[in-house]
C-alpha cells in the first residue's frame, strides 16, 4: 500500500532517502520495526530519491536490504526476505515538485489574485509528477538525470505541453531562448525508448494557430502511436493577466478553428484510425457548436485536460435517464464530502445532518455549478425532475474571484458560492466536489468548507451529481 500527494516545492535542503509517514499494523513493515519519521536510504545498495524510486526498486524483488536512518539519528542495514507481491504496508512522504523555470506567456499563475494561497502560484515542471497525475510539462529544463530515470523506470506516458513545434514560435510562447526551447531531440529519444507521449497545445490567438496548429498537429501525428493523443485547449486569461501579447479567445475564433481542425481530424482518422487531435470541449461551447459523439474521443485520453468532459457526462446521465437504470451508489468515505453541516444561524456548525438524510426525503434543492457548464447540466436536470416528480434548480455560478474568461466549475471559489446565496432554492445545496482541494478541505481561494457551511444558509454538500441522483432512485420507494 502506496500513498502520496503533491505539495509546493520550498527552499531546502534536501536529505537523501524517502521518509515513512505510516505504518500498516501487522504488516511486513511493522514485523521489521520500521516506524513513521524513519528514512528509507537505500535499497539493495542503490540510492532512493522519493517514492518512486522506492517502488521501482522493490518491484518484484523478494530478497532486499533496506538501509534506514530511524529518528533518533540511528542508521541500520534490514535483511530481509518477502514473499512475491507481499505489501510491505508503507506510507511515504508527499513528492515536493520540481519547479518550472520558464517565462510562459499564458501562465495561469500570472492571472492569480495577489492574495491567492501560495500553492497556487507553484509552477511545477515534474516528469515525475507528469507520470503520477497527467501533469504537462515542457521538457525544456529536463536534465540528463530526469532524462535516464524516465526511460529506465519506465515513466510512461509522459505529458507534454508542445504548443508549437515551429521553434520560433515555441521559444516566443515559453518565453524562453530557442536553444532551451528546442526539445525535438529529447522528444526522439523518449520515442525511441518506447515512451508514449499525450502532447498539449494551448491555443493562443494570433500566436500558434492557423498554420503554425497545423504544422503542429500534423508533426505529432507523424509520430502516432508513440505520441497518442494531442489536446487543444484555448488560452484562458483572467481579470489579472494583463500582457498585451495575449488576446482573449472569441466565439468567431473558436467556430474557425473547429473549422481547420476538423479537416485535420478526418483526414487523421482516415490515415491513423483515431481522431489523435482533440478540441476543447470550451471551444464547443464558446462557438455554439454541437459536442463532437462518444466515437470521436474514443477512450478519452486527454479527459483530465477538459477535452470530452460534456461528452462523458451527457451519456451517463442519458443512461441515467433510461427506465430502470441507476447510477453507481456513492461509496461510503467518511470524509467532507459525504458529511452535510447545518448552517442555519440557530444551529451550530458542530450538528450534522448525514447524507442519507437528504437522500431519504424528497429530492428539493439547488445544484451549483459554473457558468460555462449550466445550461448543459440544467437541461439533463430538469428531464431528470420531470421523469421523478424531483424539484432541483441549477445555478451558474459567475466567477469573480478570477474573472475574465473562467467559467469553469473547477475553478469556483467560496466567495463565488457566497456571492449566489440568495438564489438557492430547497432543502439542500450541491456544489461540484473537485472544488475541495483533495487532501485539505478548503476551496481555491483559501476558505475552509466548514466556513463555507457556516455561511450558507441550507445544508452543502459537495457530490457527484450522477452519483447523488442513483443513490436517491435506488432509495426512492417505488409507486
Amino acid at each position: 500500500m502506496y500513498e502520496f500527494a503533491v505539495t509546493p516545492a520550498v527552499t531546502q535542503l534536501r536529505r537523501p532517502g524517502v521518509i515513512i509517514t505510516e505504518v500498516t499494523p501487522e504488516s511486513l513493515g511493522e514485523e521489521l520495526e520500521l516506524r513513521p519519521a524513519d528514512r528509507i536510504v537505500r535499497v539493495n545498495g542503490r540510492p532512493v530519491r522519493d517514492y518512486l524510486d522506492f517502488r521501482f526498486q522493490t518491484a518484484g524483488e523478494t530478497e532486499l536490504t533496506f538501509q534506514v536512518k530511524k529518528a533518533n539519528g540511528e542508521t541500520l542495514e534490514i535483511e530481509f526476505d518477502r514473499d512475491e507481491g507481499e505489501d510491505l504496508g508503507l506510507m511515504f512522504e508527499q513528492i515536493v515538485p520540481r519547479q518550472c523555470a520558464n517565462e510562459c506567456l499564458f501562465c495561469f499563475c500570472k492571472g492569480n489574485p495577489d492574495d491567492a494561497r501560495p500553492s497556487l502560484f507553484v509552477r511545477d515542471e515534474d516528469i515525475r509528477l507528469s507520470f503520477l497525475y497527467g501533469n504537462y510539462t515542457t521538457l525544456s529544463s529536463i536534465t540528463e538525470d530526469e532524462m535516464k530515470r524516465v526511460i529506465e523506470q519506465r515513466l510512461s506516458p509522459q505529458y507534454v505541453s508542445v504548443h508549437a513545434t515551429d521553434l520560433k514560435t515555441r521559444a516566443y510562447l515559453l518565453g524562453v531562448a530557442e536553444e532551451r526551447a528546442d526539445i525535438s531531440d529529447k522528444i526522439r529519444r523518449l520515442l525511441d525508448n518506447d515512451i508514449e507521449i499525450h502532447a498539449q497545445v494551448v491555443l493562443c490567438p494570433g500566436i500558434n494557430d492557423g498554420a503554425i496548429l497545423e504544422k503542429t498537429l500534423r508533426d505529432l501525428a507523424a509520430e502516432y502511436p508513440k505520441v497518442i493523443s494531442t489536446a487543444i485547449v484555448p488560452v484562458a486569461l483572467t481579470s489579472y493577466n494583463n500582457d498585451e501579447r495575449l488576446t482573449r479567445v472569441t466565439p468567431e475564433f473558436c467556430r474557425r478553428t473547429i473549422r481547420e481542425v476538423e479537416k485535420l481530424q478526418k483526414e487523421f482518422r482516415k490515415k491513423l484510425g483515431v481522431t489523435f487531435a482533440f478540441l476543447g470541449d470550451e471551444i464547443y461551447i464558446k462557438a455554439g457548436e454541437p459536442i463532437p459523439s462518444r466515437r470521436h474521443y474514443g477512450n478519452y485520453p486527454q479527459i483530465e485536460d477538459g477535452v470530452g468532459m460534456v461528452r462523458s457526462f451527457v451519456n451517463k446521465f442519458e443512461k441515467l435517464l433510461q427506465p430502470s437504470r441507476t447510477a453507481p451508489a456513492i461509496s461510503k468515505k467518511s470524509d467532507v464530502r459525504t458529511r452535510v453541516e447545518a448552517m442555519t444561524p440557530d444551529k451550530p456548525a458542530a450538528d450534522s445532518v448525514s447524507l442519507e438524510h437528504i437522500l431519504s426525503g424528497d429530492l428539493y434543492g439547488t445544484v451549483l455549478t459554473g457558468e460555462m457548464f449550466a445550461p448543459f447540466l440544467k437541461e439533463y436536470v430538469e428531464r431528470f425532475n420531470a421523469m421523478h416528480g424531483s424539484r432541483l434548480n441549477v445555478i451558474g455560478v459567475p466567477n469573480t474571484y478570477f474573472g475574465g474568461d473562467v467559467a469553469v466549475a473547477g475553478l469556483l471559489s467560496g466567495k463565488d458560492f457566497l456571492n449566489v446565496r440568495d438564489r438557492l432554492k430547497g432543502n439542500f445545496a450541491m456544489i461540484p466536489p473537485g472544488v475541495i482541494k483533495s487532501d485539505e478541505p478548503i476551496l481555491i481561494d483559501g476558505m475552509k468548507f466548514a466556513d463555507l457551511r457556516s455561511a450558507f444558509p441550507l445544508p452543502i454538500i459537495a457530490e457527484d451529481i450522477i452519483e447523488f441522483l442513483g443513490s436517491w432512485l435506488r432509495q426512492k420507494p417505488a409507486k
